[in-house]
């Protein structure tokens, strides 16, 4: 089912996300709800915070199924990163969550990365590019925190000024 996105100032996006404590059938289909609705959107990635709910879950595909490709998603339930490589980037990011607004955002550009996935097994990768951020990204929502709170705050004010028009 294709849930409805939160959209920024909503103060719902402010809330951490509390352990999921492992899988259940709930969660199972939240997995596939939130899928459903990064792909519908389109997006990347999606925290089960844009949607409303208090899971510490994210969705994402970083592989380039908008241009007919394969689909590859995660499903990270508890996700943690575990490790940050010292070399950082910055690239402007999007966010489903507030529609019409990139700002450009330094992030670490490899990060390793825990997660449970739907089986309950522990998972460990190493990421870089694409797959990095975006799972930065997504744990930023998790952690309640936005693109904006990660950029300037004269920048944020003249996004936000500019997004209102």
């Amino acid at each position: 089912m294709i849930l409805p996105i939160l959209n920024h100032p909503d103060p719902r996006l402010a809330k951490a996300a509390p352990e999921s404590g492992g899988v259940t059938s709930d969660l199972q289909i939240l997995a596939a709800d939130l899928l459903e609705t990064m792909y519908a959107a389109p997006g990347r990635g999606l925290a089960a915070t844009q949607v409303g709910r208090e899971a510490r879950m994210f969705v994402m595909d970083t592989s380039d199924w908008q241009d007919g490709g394969r689909r590859q998603p995660y499903v990270c339930i508890d996700p943690e990163i575990t490790e940050q490589g010292s070399e950082t980037a910055s690239e402007d990011e999007g966010c489903l969550s507030i529609p019409g607004i990139t700002a450009s955002v330094e992030r670490p550009e490899t990060v390793t990365l825990a997660w449970t996935d739907l089986s309950g097994n522990r998972q460990t990768e190493e990421l870089s590019g694409a797959k990095a951020r975006v799972a930065q990204h997504e744990i930023d929502h998790l952690d309640g925190k936005l693109i904006l709170d990660r950029i300037d705050p004269a920048e944020r004010e003249r996004l936000e000024a500019a997004s209102a028009e």
